[in-house]
């Protein structure tokens, strides 16, 4: 059918071009502070790549919302624009005939949304989470790159060394700046190396001297040592102990705990968000020549922005005893559905709010 066949392909390409901007954009901004994350010892240089991937296909659900969203708007806009909507509803299609043709388009994008958010939106983060583990768990020796000044996870620690490879556990020509609450150290040592003493790790160094510096009353000591040695380890996060957006749907199921719940809430209402953006779609495209061509637009992106943030806001919520998840789901999803389809069906019989007031009186009988 005509009516059908050139709508489906102004809404796919209106549809790939907004989704190729939006994963430029999101790319740049991650790949700037995953770079961010590298310099500060947080991320292993050689897996911002990694990193980034990750990252970014845990943000293809909301790219994906928004470029399905901005799609319907913007082309429904055009379609009133050219005047070719007039057309339309004139030859018998009426408003609701126009939620057919756009869930035949939708469906597909939803089933990959849903496939998103539920199942890699929780594998990508996990995938993340042990990229940085595997980091930190190294020592910080091991992560120094040779011949540069680079500072620990923490931030109390700068390092300087010359190694053969950047893997080696050993090195030459170390230097070491310790800093905490009460004093500061600096030592220089010909050689070091890390030792592992019951799960721990240390970094010995051999033949240099340590240098103190008491904050409190900056006093300083000088010594020599033939061996020094300091503990590198850290308490990092138990793998078994993973946060509600790294668990599977099984796991969100057979563990109903409070955080879990909001968790599974919240991805099955950003799927139920794609169902409703189709109805916010119809409602707001009415052009109006008198507002100009970006107003649908950004009022698409302010509805957009809304909606998203009540549901992160929701699941905050949740968690912190203010609502219950099922409630708040139904009350914004529910609310929202209700409120588009009450507001497409008047478009649909071309009501207006004039319709909702009382007849004006009539004087002397006469209409």
């Amino acid at each position: 059918m005509l009516f059908d066949s050139s709508l489906k392909q102004e809404l796919n390409r209106s549809f790939g071009a907004t989704l190729v901007v939006l994963v430029t954009v999101v790319m740049t901004m991650v790949l700037i502070r995953t770079l961010g994350l590298a310099s500060n010892g947080n991320v292993n240089p050689a897996e911002v790549s990694l990193v980034l991937g990750f990252t970014v296909l845990g943000y293809l659900p909301t790219i994906f919302t928004l470029s399905l969203f901005v799609a319907m708007v913007s082309t429904l806009s055009r379609l009133y624009r050219d005047s070719e909507m007039v057309i339309w509803l004139t030859s018998g299609q009426g408003l609701l005939q126009w939620l057919r043709p756009l869930w035949q388009f939708v469906w597909p994008l939803i089933l990959i949304v849903a496939t998103l958010i539920l199942w890699v939106w929780p594998w990508s983060n996990q995938q993340v989470q042990e990229l940085r583990e595997r980091y930190e768990k190294r020592g910080d020796l091991e992560r120094v790159t040779p011949g540069q000044f680079q500072s620990s996870a923490s931030g109390q620690r700068v390092f300087f060394i010359e190694k053969d490879q950047a893997g080696d556990l050993q090195g030459k020509n170390v230097f070491i700046s310790i800093t905490d609450a009460d004093k500061t150290v600096i030592a220089t040592a010909r050689t070091g190396r890390i030792d592992v003493r019951d799960d721990e790790r240390f970094l010995v160094l051999e033949n240099g001297q340590r240098l103190e510096r008491r904050h409190a009353n900056q006093e300083l000591t000088l010594a020599e040592f033939e061996t020094y040695a300091t503990r590198i380890s850290r308490t990092l996060i138990d793998p078994s102990q993973l946060s509600a957006k790294m668990l599977g749907m099984n796991e969100l199921l057979t563990q109903p705990s409070l955080e879990n719940q909001a968790e599974l809430v919240w991805r099955l209402g950003s799927v139920v968000a794609c169902l409703n953006f189709v109805l916010l779609a119809l409602l707001m495209a009415q052009f109006n020549p008198r507002s100009g061509r970006s107003l649908q637009l950004m009022l698409a992106l302010f509805s957009f922005l809304v909606y998203t943030n009540m549901i992160n806001i929701g699941k905050t919520w949740m968690v912190n005893h203010k609502v219950t998840p099922w409630g708040f789901a139904l009350a914004l999803h529910g609310g929202v559905m209700v409120l588009a389809l009450l507001g497409v069906w008047m478009r649909h019989q071309q009501w207006t709010w004039r319709h909702w007031l009382p007849a004006p009186a009539v004087e002397g009988g006469q209409p």
